[in-house]
């Protein structure tokens, strides 16, 4: 009988970056680096599983900026190019360590991973990495979601709605390009919310979003079960709380699961520990070290020192620390099952992008994980959309402003070092929804122009700029970035208003800044203008 359900989440982003104009980006590589050491590792994962007929769920929200980098042809040119190059360094690493048994093992494993990495994506998928989540979702045990089109914090923004809505909105239709379906739910950036904001998400027909534990806590009225229900917003959309304890134990890297000292060491990697003669060639031109994937150490204790790596062991410390995690899950449903008048979900939402690079074993983790809870009784894997399905009433309650961010509301995306951001984004957005209002069937050149505006303004509001900023790492890209699309924005609405458009420049523009190539600059049109989709109500109790 089962007792309680769980709903695994992977919430997969990164901003997007694209620089044709260099031989070699730094930045690209964080995309290439997610692409190697977390989608791919996580699609096999769930292959395997349907192959072997395991019974799972889980629920992957992609960012339509991921979405977009992994559609672009000049990427993917570029990612393959990339891996070409990991593939020499493993064949030459299995040469240095040829007479290392220690060490000998591990180079083979890099090897054989990063070739059975080249066959699914070259050759398999052709490069597109899309079909690999299209025929996933296609086998009934994965659910697509989408988020807002550039990741934009959608509370910070929001003095204009209409800069809510024209996120949402590019992010469902072009994750409906994509998959040719509408999305059942939205991954909300940094689970940034704002009471509100879920009307315009029905609007769109949307029928649930992800939030932070405290956002579900302190819902007005008091949510009768917490997060273990989900709860009907007054817009007529489900709430699904975050679970503390299963994140606590994923993603804690001192008390966690990942910091076991059995674990592969992030921080030690080749390309810091050999000598520049050898791998300065596989690294960037400029000569700088950076990781290559290449780590042969376990983290062993809290000091420099570091012991070998053993695959076997830190293969069984992930079978172990999967059966904690569903014990852990079976006693917590146990508990709180005897108190509700339904079976609890416990709602286990993380970055894909923990997964294989932070935490090398966190897909194995996955693997493990799901084939136990098959043949747990107690225990069923389930994914938002398909909880909604079950048909529990739903109690009406109006979500606490929150996210998932540190201290659990603003500050990562507002402070000072960020706040000179939004007077220029929310001056930028008056513009642009005065631009959409005043040219609503614009065509040609106009037209062109007025959708480039569009993406440069959506790529402005990404949340990744103030975040970079905040954290202090790369603070000069990103101050860069967010400064060059405004510029790029300014200059475009000067022409248009104008009737001056520098056509060869605009040209330049969506050669580089392509992504959303039907995106449709209406959407930032007065609120007035839009149509709610029209889609069954949620069953809800007052």
């Amino acid at each position: 009988m089962v007792k309680g359900y769980l709903a695994l989440i992977f919430h997969s982003h990164l901003p997007y970056v694209r620089h044709p104009e260099y031989k070699q980006s730094l930045e690209e590589k964080w995309f290439f680096e997610a692409i190697t050491e977390c989608y791919i590792p996580l699609i096999r994962v769930f292959q395997g599983l349907d192959q072997d007929n395991i019974n799972y769920s889980v629920t992957f929200s992609l960012s339509p900026t991921l979405l977009a980098m992994l559609e672009d042809p000049f990427l993917q040119e570029r990612y393959a190019e990339y891996l070409s190059r990991l593939q020499q360094l493993a064949r030459k690493e299995e040469e240095r360590t040829a007479t290392d048994p220690v060490f000998l093992p591990l180079a083979r494993m890099y090897r054989e991973r990063l070739d059975f990495t080249s066959y699914l994506f070259n050759e398999k998928y052709g490069r597109r990495l899309v079909e690999a989540f299209k025929e996933l979702q296609k086998g009934g045990h994965v659910e697509l979601i989408t988020s807002a089109a550039t990741h934009g914090y959608l509370p910070l923004l929001g003095i204009q709605k209409e800069t809510i809505y024209a996120q949402i909105a590019a992010g469902v239709e072009y994750y409906q390009m994509i998959f040719g379906n509408v999305p059942k739910g939205i991954w909300l950036p940094e689970c940034g919310y704002d009471p509100g904001m879920e009307e315009i998400l029905s609007e769109l027909g949307l029928y649930y979003f992800i939030t932070a534990t405290h956002g579900v806590l302190y819902a007005s009225p008091r949510p009768k079960y917490g997060v273990y229900s989900p709860i009907l917003t007054p817009g007529g959309l489900a709430a699904f709380g975050r679970d503390p304890e299963t994140s606590h134990q994923v993603w804690s890297s001192k008390e966690g699961y990942p910091g076991d000292y059995n674990y592969r060491e992030f921080y030690r990697d080749i390309g810091y520990d050999l000598n520049l003669d050898y791998i300065g060639e596989f690294l960037h031109p400029a000569g700088m070290r950076s990781n290559t994937g290449f780590k042969y150490y376990s983290i062993t204790e809290p000091t420099n020192h570091k012991e070998p790596y053993n695959i076997e062991w830190a293969a069984g410390k992930a079978r172990e620390h999967a059966g904690n995690f569903i014990f852990n899950r079976e006693k917590q449903v146990e508990y709180y099952g005897e108190i509700m008048d339904r079976p609890p979900l416990v709602v286990a939402p993380y970055d894909s992008e923990l997964f294989g690079h932070w935490w090398f074993e966190g897909p194995l983790w996955i693997d493990n994980l799901c084939r136990l809870i098959a043949e747990n009784q107690h225990i069923e894997m389930i994914t938002p959309g398909k909880y909604l399905e079950l048909g529990y009433p739903l109690q009406l309650s109006t979500p606490n402003p929150s996210s998932w961010g540190d201290k659990g509301y603003h500050e990562v995306w507002l402070n000072g070092k960020n706040d000179w951001l939004y007077r220029h984004l929310h001056t930028a957005a008056e513009k642009m929804i005065s631009l959409a209002t005043n040219f609503p069937r614009a065509g040609d050149t106009l037209k062109d122009a007025l959708n480039q505006a569009a993406r440069e303004l959506l790529l402005a509001q990404s949340s990744d700029w103030p975040f970079i900023i905040t954290s202090g790492t790369m603070d000069m890209y990103a101050k860069a970035r967010v400064t060059s699309h405004l510029v790029r924005f300014l200059k475009l609405e000067r022409q248009i208003w104008e009737n001056n458009i520098d056509l060869s420049w605009l040209r330049h523009l969506e050669a580089t800044d392509n992504l959303f190539p039907h995106l449709d600059y209406r959407l930032f049109q007065s609120l007035n203008e839009t149509v709610p989709v029209e889609k069954d109500k949620l069953t809800g109790v007052i």
